[in-house]
C-alpha cells in the first residue's frame, strides 16, 4: 500500500502471514489504547526493520489527520532509511515544510549506506548548515563506498569550517588508516587525538588499538591498550582481534583469559576472535574448552559465535564436530554455510562440499564470492568437471564471475579438471589479473603437461611487470623438470637467488626436484646440503630424485640420514623407499618398511598400499602382493596396475590377464601403463588374438593413444606368432618414428626366426640411433653363429675392437641379512669368492648330470662372459 494514499484501507484486509503475529498485536494495542505515539511506532519499526508495519502506521497517521511534528517526521524518515525504502524517505523529506540537521543527516547517511554516494554528496553540498554528524555521515559514506581519498579531504574542510571533530570522527579516520594499512597516517591521527584530550576516551582509544593492529604494528597497539585508563569489552575485543590478525594466536588466548579474570565478561566479537585463534593453532582441544565456556555463557546459539566455532573445528580437522555445531544452530547464515563448505574442501572432501553447496542453494540464503570460490575448489578437489560447469553458469547468472577471486577459482578448477582450453578462455576474458591469476594459468599448463606453454606464460607475466612468488617458481621449475631443460632451469635458479627467495624451503625442494629430473644429481645434492632448514619436503625431493635416476642405494642411504636427523617419514617417503626396494629386489628392507608403516598406522593409505603391492610383486613375492591387494579398503588403477605388472613381469601372463578382466568388471578405468602390462602378458603367453583385441580395446573403446611401449609389445606379439614381415608392416604403420626399443624388439624376433637379413636391417637402425650400442652387435653375432656364418662373426668382433666397443659388464646382487652383495662379471673381489666359485662348479656339475648341455657354439668371447654372468646371477639369486 502506498504510504500517501488518502483512502481508508478495507477493514477486512488481512495482514501478510509472513509478518510476525507480535507486530499485528503491537499495532492493534498501540492504537486501541492510544498510549503510544507515532514516533514510538516508527522507532520500533526502524529498530526491528519492519517496513510493512511502519507503512501501515504512516497510512493511519495520514487518514487520522494527525499533523506530525518535526521530530515525528524525522523518525518516519529514519524508519524508511533503516528499511532501505529511500524513495519513500525522499518523498517525505521533499514535502517537509521545515528541516533540521537530523533530517539532512538521515538522508545523507541513508543514500551513502545504500551505495548512492553521488546523491549523498549532492545533499551534503546543498545542506545550509552542517554539524559534526553531517561531516561524519559523509566521511563514513565515502569510506563504505571505497572513496578512500575523500575522508581526509572532508576532514580538512571540516576543520576549516570551525566544526570540532568528535570521537566518531576519529573512529572513522582511524578505520581509514586500517583499510590503507597506513601506520604513519594513523600515528598523525593519534597525535591529534592526544592534543584534543580524547585519548582517554574509551571509544577513541579502542579505535587506536584496532588501527595499530591492522597496520601490522601490534607492539604499539598492545602498548596503547595497556596504558588506557579505562577499558571495556570493545577495547579488549580490539586487542584480542589484533593479536589474531597478526597471527599471535597464543597472545590472543592469553588476553582473553586476562579479560575473564578482570571480570569484563564476554562478547560476540571476543568469542569469534578466540575461536579464530584456536583455528590458527589447529588446536581443537583448546577450542573445545572455549566451546564449553561459550555454552555456559549462552552464546552457543549465536550465529556469529556458532560460525566461528564451526570454522575452528573444520580447520582443526574435526569435521564431525563441525557438522554437529552446524546442525545444532537454529539459524544458518551465508557465512555459516561458507565456513562448513570451505572446511570440507580444506580437508580434501570435495564431493561432500558439493553436496553441502546444493543444500545451501535449497535453503535460499543465496551465494557470494566465498561460497562460489569454495564450490569451485570442491570441484577441483573431486575433479568434478561437469559440476564445475554448472557452478560456472551460476556464477555468470549471479554476475559474480567477474569478481577476481571467483574468476581465479574458476580458472584453477578448469586447470585441475584438465580442461585447459576452458581455463585459458577464462584467463583471457579477465578484465584484471593479479598474481593469483597468473599462478593459476601457469599451474594449469604445468599440471596438463603443457610445459612450453608454462614457460611462455611465465615470460609473459614478467613482461607485464608482475613479480613471481614462491608458487609461481614452483610451477615453472616443474615445467623445467618435465622438459629436462637444464639451461632454463639454471636461469630460473638465478632469478630466484636475485629475488631473495633462495632460502625458501618450498622453492629449495622444487629446485632439488628439477635438478634431479634433469639428471644433475651433483648439483641437487649440493643444493640440498646448503639448505638451512632441511624439511621433510626437501628430503623427499632428494630421495625421490635419486630413486628416479635408478640410484636406489644412494636413495636408501639418504633415507637413513633423514631418520638419523629425527625426521618422521610420511606416505610419500615410504612410497619412494619401497620403490627403491622394488628396484633392488630388497624384500628384507621392504618388510622393515612395511612394519614401520603398520606402526605409524599408514597401511590404509592407498598410495602406500599400492607401493607395497608393487614392491612385493617385483621382489617375486606374489602371494604377499596379492594379500596386500585384497586387504586394501580402496583400490585405484595404480594398485591394479602394480599387481597386473607383477604377474606379467614374472611370466604369469594368464594371471595378469585375469586380473585385468576383473579390473574391468569393477569399473576401474585402465590407463596406458595398464595396457603395457597386459600386452606384455599376452607376449609371454603367446596370445596373439588376445593381444590384438586388447590393443584395439585401448585405442577404440578407451580412446587412449598408443605409445612406443605399446607398439613394442605388439611387434613382439605379432613377430613371434605371424612372422617378421607382419611385424615390419606394423612398424611402418606407426604414427611416429620407431626408436631403438622397437628395433631391438624386432631384432629379438629375428633371432627367434633366424632371419639374418632383417636382423641386419634392425641392427643398422639401432646403430643409427645409438652408435655406441654394443649389445646389438652381440645379438647379431649370435644370429650369425646360429646359421653358421662364422666369417661374419669374426668380422663383427673386428669392427667392435676397432671401434673400441666393449660390452658393459653384467651385474647381479643379492640381499643377505639386510646387507647387499653386488657382483660383476669375473669379479674376484668378494671375501667369499672361493666358496662362490666352488658352488658354481658344483651347480654346473648338477646341471650336466640332469642332462643340460650348453650350446657353446652360440657364444663368442663376449658371449661366454654373458653366459658366465647369467650363471653367477643364478648363484646369487639362489
Amino acid at each position: 500500500m502506498a504510504p500517501f494514499s488518502l483512502r481508508r484501507p478495507p477493514l477486512a484486509e488481512p495482514i501478510s502471514i509472513h509478518q510476525p503475529p507480535l507486530h499485528l498485536k503491537l499495532f492493534t494495542s498501540l492504537f486501541a489504547t492510544m498510549r503510544a505515539t507515532f514516533s514510538h511506532i516508527f522507532q520500533h519499526c526502524s529498530k526491528r526493520q519492519d517496513p510493512s508495519t511502519g507503512q501501515m502506521a504512516h497510512a493511519r497517521m495520514i487518514i487520522s489527520g494527525f499533523s506530525p511534528t518535526l521530530f515525528v517526521t524525522n523518525c518516519l524518515i529514519q524508519m524508511h532509511v533503516k528499511c532501505s525504502n529511500l524513495d519513500y524517505a525522499r518523498k517525505v523529506f521533499d514535502r517537509m515544510p521545515h528541516r533540521d540537521s537530523v533530517s539532512w543527516n538521515a538522508m545523507i547517511s541513508g543514500y551513502a549506506s545504500n551505495g548512492f554516494i553521488g546523491i549523498s554528496r549532492g545533499l551534503f553540498d546543498g545542506m545550509p548548515c552542517r554539524d559534526v554528524v553531517s561531516w561524519n555521515s559523509m566521511m563514513s559514506g565515502c569510506l563504505q563506498n571505497g572513496k578512500l581519498s575523500e575522508p581526509i579531504e572532508l576532514f580538512s574542510k571540516m576543520r576549516l569550517s570551525d566544526v570540532d571533530p568528535d570521537r566518531t570522527t576519529f573512529a572513522i579516520l582511524l578505520k581509514l588508516c586500517s583499510l590503507l594499512e597506513d601506520n604513519e597516517m594513523g600515528m598523525q591521527i593519534h597525535g591529534v587525538i592526544v592534543k584534543m584530550g580524547l585519548d582517554v576516551d574509551v571509544v577513541a582509544g579502542s579505535a587506536v588499538v584496532d588501527m595499530y593492529a591492522k597496520c601490522k604494528n601490534l607492539s604499539s597497539s598492545l602498548y596503547f591498550f595497556c596504558e588506557m585508563p579505562e577499558r571495556n569489552w570493545i577495547s579488549w575485543s580490539a586487542a584480542i582481534g589484533g593479536c589474531i590478525q597478526n597471527e599471535q594466536f597464543c597472545k590472543g588466548l592469553q588476553l582473553f583469559n586476562e579479560m575473564q579474570r578482570e571480570g569484563i565478561g564476554v562478547s560476540q566479537s571476543s568469542y569469534a576472535s578466540i575461536f579464530r585463534s584456536c583455528a590458527g593453532l589447529s588446536c581443537a582441544r583448546t577450542g573445545g574448552q572455549y566451546h564449553c565456556h561459550s555454552l555456559k555463557n549462552n552464546y552457543d546459539l549465536d550465529i556469529v559465535v556458532g560460525t566461528a566455532i564451526l570454522d575452528m573445528y573444520a580447520k582443526s580437522g574435526g569435521l564431525d564436530d563441525a557438522m554437529k555445531v552446524f546442525q545444532y544452530l537454529p539459524t544458518r547464515s551465508l557465512q555459516t554455510w561458507n565456513a562448513v563448505i570451505v572446511g570440507f574442501v580444506r580437508n580434501g572432501q570435495g564431493l561432500e562440499a558439493m553436496e553441502l553447496f546444493r543444500a545451501m542453494q535449497r535453503s535460499g540464503v543465496g551465494v557470494d564470492g566465498i561460497s562460489l570460490s569454495g564450490v569451485f575448489s570442491a570441484c577441483a578437489e573431486a575433479k568434478g568437471y561437469l559440476q564445475g560447469l554448472q557452478a560456472h553458469s551460476l556464477a555468470i547468472k549471479s554476475t559474480l564471475s567477474s569478481d577476481i577471486c571467483v574468476a581465479n577459482a574458476i580458472l584453477d578448477m578448469y586447470g585441475k579438471c584438465r580442461a585447459i582450453d576452458e581455463a585459458y578462455s577464462v584467463f583471457e576474458e579477465m578484465n584484471r589479473r593479479d598474481i593469483v591469476s597468473w599462478n593459476a594459468i601457469i599451474a594449469a599448463f604445468e599440471q596438463n603437461e603443457k610445459y612450453e606453454e608454462t614457460l611462455l606464460h611465465f615470460d609473459h607475466m614478467l613482461r607485464c611487470g608482475m613479480d613471481p612468488d614462491d608458487f609461481t617458481y614452483g610451477s615453472v621449475l616443474k615445467a623445467c623438470a618435465g622438459l629436462q631443460s637444464r639451461d632454463y632451469g639454471e636461469k630460473i635458479h638465478d632469478k630466484i637467488i636475485k629475488s631473495g627467495l633462495g632460502l625458501d624451503p618450498f622453492i629449495g625442494s622444487a629446485l632439488i626436484d628439477m635438478y634431479c629430473k634433469c639428471g644433475m644429481m651433483e648439483e641437487a645434492q649440493k643444493l640440498h646440503s646448503r639448505i638451512e632448514e632441511q624439511t621433510l619436503v626437501s628430503w623427499n625431493a632428494i630421495i625421490s630424485g635419486f630413486s628416479l635416476q635408478k640410484q636406489s642405494e644412494v636413495a636408501q642411504n639418504l633415507f637413513s640420514k633423514m631418520i638419523d636427523m629425527g625426521l618422521k617419514p610420511d606416505n610419500f617417503t615410504y612410497a619412494t623407499v619401497l620403490d627403491t626396494c622394488a628396484n633392488l629386489a630388497m624384500v628384507g628392507l621392504g618388510k622393515q618398511m612395511h612394519a614401520q608403516i603398520i606402526k605409524q598406522k599408514l597401511k590404509d593409505d592407498i598410495f602406500i598400499s599400492s607401493s607395497l603391492v608393487d614392491m612385493y610383486a617385483k621382489c617375486g613375492h606374489l602371494p604377499d602382493s596379492l594379500l596386500i591387494f585384497e586387504k586394501m579398503l580402496e583400490r585405484d588403477f595404480v594398485s591394479w596396475n602394480a599387481l597386473i605388472c607383477g604377474y606379467a613381469h614374472h611370466g604369469l601372463g594368464s594371471e595378469a590377464i585375469k586380473m585385468f578382466e576383473q579390473m574391468q568388471l569393477e569399473n576401474i578405468k585402465p590407463n596406458q601403463a595398464t595396457f603395457i602390462s597386459v600386452l606384455r602378458a599376452c607376449a609371454h603367453v603367446g596370445l596373439v588374438d588376445e593381444g590384438i583385441h586388447y590393443f584395439d580395446l585401448m585405442t577404440k573403446y578407451y580412446t587412449l593413444e598408443p605409445q612406443i611401449e605399446h607398439y613394442s609389445c605388439m611387434v613382439d606379439i605379432i613377430g613371434r606368432a605371424k612372422g617378421i614381415h607382419e611385424a615390419l608392416e606394423l612398424i611402418n604403420s606407426m604414427p611416429f618414428e620407431p626408436d631403438d626399443v622397437i628395433w631391438r624388439t624386432l631384432l629379438n624376433v629375428c633371432k627367434i626366426h633366424g632371419n639374418v637379413e632383417m636382423a641386419e636391417v634392425a641392427v643398422a637402425n639401432i646403430l643409427r640411433l645409438d652408435p655406441q650400442d654394443s649389445s646389438s652387435y652381440i645379438h647379431l653375432s649370435n644370429i650369425y653363429a646360429e646359421v653358421g656364418r662364422w666369417g661374419d662373426v669374426s668380422k663383427l668382433r673386428r669392427i667392435m675392437k676397432e671401434s673400441r666397443m666393449k660390452k658393459e659388464p653384467g651385474c647381479s646382487w643379492i640381499e643377505v641379512m639386510s646387507d647387499m652383495h653386488t657382483f660383476l662379471v669375473g669379479d674376484k673381489a668378494h671375501r667369499k669368492c672361493r666358496e662362490i666359485y666352488e658352488m658354481l662348479d658344483y651347480l654346473i656339475g648338477e646341471m650336466k648330470w640332469t642332462g643340460y648341455e650348453p650350446d657353446i657354439e652360440l657364444f663368442c668371447d663376449d658371449g661366454e662372459e654373458e653366459s658366465e654372468d647369467q650363471q653367477e646371477t643364478g648363484v646369487c639369486n639362489g
